[in-house]
């Protein structure tokens, strides 16, 4: 199988060897900072009518007055997980 499958899709054996070591559990978690929707815990409010695994976009400054951008995942518990965060002036050179 592993042969016609690199004879048919030679980038499909390298694909799934860099992708074998993936996953999320590699990634540090990001703890929220202040002006972020989970700082203090998780919002009172639910996202109840949103699917599971929607994303959720969130943008504010921080202390220093740099824009921040965050990324939430809707969890199936209906808690957000934050998942990304870029953080850089308004107005890049």
């Amino acid at each position: 199988m592993k042969v016609l499958l690199s004879a048919l899709f030679p980038g499909a054996l390298i694909a799934v060897v860099l992708l074998a070591g993936c996953s999320s559990a590699d990634s540090p978690a990001l703890d929220p900072i202040p002006g972020s929707i989970t700082y203090g815990g998780q919002p009172r409010t639910k996202l109840t009518k949103s699917p599971v695994g929607s994303a959720v976009h969130h943008q504010f400054y921080d202390g220093a007055g740099q824009r921040v951008e965050e990324t939430y995942i809707l969890q199936p518990d209906r808690s957000l997980k934050l998942v990304r965060r870029v953080v850089g002036p308004d107005f890049p050179d």
